[in-house]
Formats: structure tokens, C-alpha cells, sequence
């Protein structure tokens, strides 16, 4: 279909569009409630794997005490607010498990997927709208799949989020019978879910930009979302795979995974990792390009080196399939194999430095405004700096071999996943509230949330690098049972100390969000006079996302501080008068 076929398929959605109740806000095939509906449920799952968090935080510094305020909580699951060892297990590994598959892919590639797809590229809705909302609806299923785990006999899985076999293969091993089977089945279901989102995101975005909206003009937040959906399309069913063998070895009697009967644990290593890494990148790509889209705005410059940032990150994507290995130094493998996989993963530092260096180019002599969502981004940048540094360590197969089982792990992919995606998801829900509900979100209440959850951060996950070089093991119930431990305890403490100020200071991202939608002043149609398609409509765009025509796209997306145009800023829609005459003039 042609873009501007396109245009005119899809005007029909523009007339006046009255649905109820249920086809508005339950069973909605409209992009953006639907990237609402993840936004909201990935929301609740964050609470879920926040409080998670703080439990285990509270039995490392003060292992086998009473939990305040937890004295309800029934047995075996608590004995009289006291955590035991089979809990904990289940809590590292629900934890990791929520906030991955739950929270992270759901608010950067469900939400944000769905509501800026269509209005980014300037199409009426996403290709298949039905497909879209049953998307959802699958995944939200297997949420409740996931969250039922809690409610059956043994608890739910307890085997880390990995699920390494025989560990997860032997309900013996962990004590945990239908509690990890309900987690294989809630991850095939999600993976389901995340494939028909995938092939929308791909269609859409081949099939259905706006007139003059070539590929080398979209913003790079969609050049991430377009990505990270092919790394998906090709990603989950390795996964998908690998757990239905993990299941036929749980419930119908093979031995894929089982030495026992000849079957090959590490096969289960491969198989996950190879899903494992592109998934790291599943999860950060949409941060990278919703900060570059941030950073540039509010810079009010072009982005530095625009196609070279668009190549990075396919770049990027492409090496993720060849760097596995790095996850498995310990297991054996063949120094020689290990160096090959070591190099690769040293070669991946390019691509993600030479985005670095485009932010950093951006901002340099930019004018550069301290918003909310641009304190976000940054903090977004120095994070990932910090997590990628760390993961350098990680492929350096001798330095892996000593940190690999420690907490330098725990710090590293948090200020990955937390500090790298989740200050993405930060900065993208505060650039683009207004847009979604058509309030502002209030600017000192996001910058108080910003300074406390910056700096909690880091007192959280920082010294976790050096408990990691002092040979903490991660996935331990008690540190003090171990002399060599028992002299950072106090490192412990205040560790978790600063992982409740951190958990609590997500409320007042949340007390933001609600606030700011009865009270928030109302947004106009392009508060932060951005570029992009999306700020040429109505805050929020109505059914259809433009009242009129779609607009035609004359430009890039970056184009501030322009000397064509007296304002610093020059949307990709705004055809300038002598460009006009020009060609009229080629025209004649």
C-alpha cells in the first residue's frame, strides 16, 4: 500500500466516531487507548515488583526479622511477618520476571509503541487495529497467568527469572510444582501477545507513513519501536521454544534439559541467551530513541549526526545475535570460543558509544531547557554510560569469571534496566503526558520525583558494584551466614535503606500522573514546540488523530534553531513559502 493510498484508506476513521463504554475504554481498537491500557497495567505490575524488591532488600540487611507492617501475611508464604528461604527464592525470581516482561517491554514498546506510531508517521490508526487490541488483551491474560502462580500449592516459580535447568526442570529441586508451570505458560502466552504487536508495528511502518515521511525522516523514536519489533518477530520464539521443551520435561516425561535421560542442560543456556541478549536490547532501544527525541527538543538543536544514530541502533540490533556467549563464560566453555564471544561483545561498544557521543554532540552550545522529561533523558544517559562501562568488565572472560556470580551483576543490569530504561520511560511519560491525556503534568512535583529517584538510585545500585568485587553472591537468603560477608553488612543496610526512599518516590510519580489529569493545566497543541508529527493535532488527538487531512512531511524531524524561519523550531509539516515557489517553479 502506498503512503498515500494510506492516507486515503484510513481517512475514514476521521468522521465523528461515537463508540460506548466497552468498545471506548475496554475492548478499544484505537492505538491509543490501547498504548494507554499497557501503560496503566504495566503500572500495576511495577507496584507488584516494586514491593517485591523492597521485601527482599529488608531480608539482606536484616535477614530472618520481621517485616514491619507484614505480620498479616499467611503462612508458608511469611511466618509471622519473617521471610523464609523458599519465599525469597520466589521473590528474586517473580521480581526480575514482573519488571522485564511486565513493566519495561509493555510501557516502552506497548505503550509508548502504540500511542506514537500512528501519530509520529502520520497514519489514522495502526494496519490491523483488531489485532492490535487482542495484543493487549493477551497480554493481559497472561499477567493474571503470571499473578495466579501466587495463589497454587508450592507458591509460584522459584527458579530466577533465567529458569536454568535441571533447576526449573525437577519441581523437587525448588519445591515449586504448578507455580513455575503457570510462569512457562504465562511467558508462551505473552510471547504471542508480543509477536502480533510486532507484525502491527512492522506493517504500520513500512506500509503506512504519511506522503513524504521517508525512512531517513522518521523520528528515532520510531526507528527504535521499528527495531526493536523486528528484533522481537525474530527473538521470541527461541524463547517460545525453549520453554515448551521446558514444559513437555515438566509435565509429559522428556529429558531435553534432564542429564538423567540424556538431555543437555546447557542447552537450555543457549537457547535462552541467544533470546536473553537481543532482549536487553528489546529493552533499550526505545529509552535510546525516546531520549534522543527528548535531548534534541530540549537542546533546541537537530540531533548530531542523525543517520549515523538511525545506523548505530540497527547496528546495534544486528550484533546482539552473536554475543550470547558472554553469558556462559562460566559454564565450561572452550577458552578459544569464549575469546570469540568476548570480541563481539567488546565490538558492541561501538555503535553504543557512537550514540553516546551524538547526545553528547547535541547538547554541546545548545540552549538547553531543564525540563522534567530533559532531566529524565540525561540521567538516562549518564545511567547507560555506567551500565555499559560495567558491562565491559563483564566481557573481559577473566574479569567475568570472578564478578560473574556476584552482585557487580545486580548493579550492572540495573543501571541497564533501571537507570538506562526505566529514566527512558520517565522522560517519555513526562514529554509526552500532555499529548496523551491533554494535561500538563506539574513540572516541580516531576522534578522533586527526578532529584530523589536520581540520587536513591544510585546510593541503591551503586555500592552493589562494590559488594560484587567483595564476592557477594547474588541469590542469597542470609549474607550474614558467611564470615567473609559479615564486614559489609552495614554496606547492606544502606543499601536498602535507599531502596525504600527510591520505592517510595514512585509515589509521587504516581500521585503526578493522577493529579495532573483532573488538575494539570490544559495542554495546548504543541507545548514544547517540538517537530514531530504528533504535536500538529489536538492534545489529545481525537479519533482519527487528525481532525483534517493528514499532514504532508516537508523536512526531518530535527530541524530547530533554523535561520529559514524566525522561531527556533520548524515542524516536519510546515511547508515554508519560497521552498513553495521553488517547486512550482520545478513544476512549470
Amino acid at each position: 500500500m502506498s503512503s498515500t493510498a494510506a492516507v486515503a484508506v484510513h481517512g475514514a476513521h476521521a468522521e465523528p466516531h461515537a463508540p460506548g463504554f466497552w468498545r471506548t475504554y475496554i475492548f478499544s481498537e484505537d492505538h491509543k487507548m490501547i498504548g494507554k491500557q499497557f501503560l496503566f497495567m504495566a503500572l500495576f505490575m511495577m507496584a507488584i515488583g516494586g514491593l517485591m524488591a523492597m521485601l527482599m532488600r529488608w531480608e539482606l540487611a536484616w535477614p530472618e526479622t520481621q517485616v514491619p507492617g507484614f505480620h498479616w501475611v499467611p503462612e508458608p508464604f511469611m511466618y509471622e511477618g519473617a521471610i523464609p528461604p523458599n519465599t525469597y527464592n520466589a521473590m528474586f525470581t517473580m521480581h526480575a520476571t514482573i519488571m522485564i516482561f511486565f513493566v519495561v517491554m509493555p510501557i516502552l514498546v506497548g505503550c509508548f509503541g502504540n500511542f506514537l506510531i500512528p501519530l509520529m508517521i502520520g497514519a489514522r490508526d495502526m494496519a490491523f487495529p483488531k489485532l492490535n487490541m487482542l495484543s493487549f488483551w493477551t497480554g493481559a491474560v497472561a499477567g493474571v497467568i503470571l499473578l495466579s502462580s501466587f495463589f497454587v500449592t508450592g507458591g509460584p516459580a522459584a527458579a530466577g527469572w533465567t529458569s536454568y535447568a535441571p533447576l526449573s526442570a525437577v519441581p523437587i529441586y525448588t519445591g515449586v510444582d504448578w507455580g513455575q508451570n503457570l510462569w512457562c505458560i504465562s511467558i508462551i502466552v505473552l510471547g504471542a501477545s508480543s509477536l502480533m504487536g510486532s507484525i502491527n508495528y512492522i506493517t504500520t511502518i513500512i506500509n503506512m507513513r504519511t506522503k513524504g515521511m521517508y525512512f531517513f525522516r522518521l523520528p528515532l523514536t520510531i526507528w527504535s519501536l521499528f527495531i526493536t519489533a523486528i528484533l522481537l518477530l525474530l527473538a521470541l520464539p527461541v524463547l517460545t521454544t525453549a520453554i515448551a521443551l521446558l514444559l513437555f520435561d515438566r509435565l509429559g516425561g522428556t529429558h531435553f534439559f534432564l542429564p538423567a535421560g540424556g538431555g543437555e542442560p546447557l542447552l537450555w543456556q543457549h537457547l535462552f541467551w541467544f533470546f536473553g541478549h537481543p532482549e536487553v536490547y528489546i529493552m533499550i532501544l526505545p529509552a535510546m530513541g525516546i531520549a534522543s527525541d527528548v535531548i534534541s527538543t530540549f537542546s533546541r538543536k537537530p540531533i548530531f549526526g542523525y543517520r549515523a544514530m538511525a545506523y548505530a541502533m540497527i547496528a546495534i540490533a544486528g550484533l546482539s545475535w552473536i554475543v550470547w556467549g558472554h553469558h556462559m563464560f562460566v559454564s565450561g566453555m572452550d577458552p578459544v570460543l569464549g575469546s570469540g564471544f568476548m570480541i563481539t561483545t567488546m565490538i558492541i561498544g561501538v555503535p553504543s558509544a557512537i550514540k553516546t557521543f551524538n547526545w553528547l554532540g547535541t547538547l554541546y552550545k545548545g540552549n538547553i531547557h531543564y525540563t522534567t522529561a530533559m532531566m529524565n533523558a540525561l540521567a538516562f544517559v549518564a545511567m547507560f554510560v555506567i551500565g555499559g562501562l560495567s558491562g565491559i568488565w563483564m566481557a573481559c572472560t577473566p574479569v567475568d569469571m570472578y564478578i560473574h556470580d556476584t552482585y557487580f551483576i545486580v548493579a550492572h543490569i540495573h543501571y541497564v534496566l533501571f537507570g538506562g530504561s526505566l529514566f527512558g520511560v520517565f522522560a517519555g511519560i513526562t514529554y509526552w503526558y500532555p499529548k496523551m491525556f491533554g494535561r500538563m503534568m506539574n513540572e516541580r512535583l516531576g522534578k522533586i520525583h527526578f532529584w530523589i529517584t536520581f540520587v536513591s538510585f544510585n546510593c541503591t545500585f551503586f555500592p552493589m558494584h562494590i559488594l560484587g568485587m567483595a564476592g557477594h553472591m547474588r541469590r542469597i537468603y542470609n549474607p550474614q551466614q558467611y564470615d567473609f560477608l559479615k564486614p559489609i553488612i552495614p554496606i547492606n543496610e544502606f543499601i536498602s535503606i535507599s531502596a525504600f526512599v527510591l520505592g517510595a518516590a514512585q509515589f509521587l510519580l504516581l500521585a503526578n500522573i493522577i493529579w495532573s489529569y483532573f488538575k494539570g493545566a490544559k495542554a495546548t497543541e504543541n507545548p514544547w514546540h517540538a517537530n514531530t508529527l504528533e504535536w500538529t493535532t489536538p492534545s489529545p488527538p481525537p479519533h482519527g488523530n487528525w481532525p483534517g487531512t493528514v499532514p504532508i512531511v516537508y523536512r526531518g524531524p530535527y530541524e530547530y534553531s533554523s535561520p529559514e524561519v524566525a522561531e527556533d523550531y520548524l515542524p516536519q509539516s510546515q511547508l515554508i513559502e519560497h521552498h513553495r515557489d521553488a517547486a512550482d517553479r520545478r513544476s512549470r
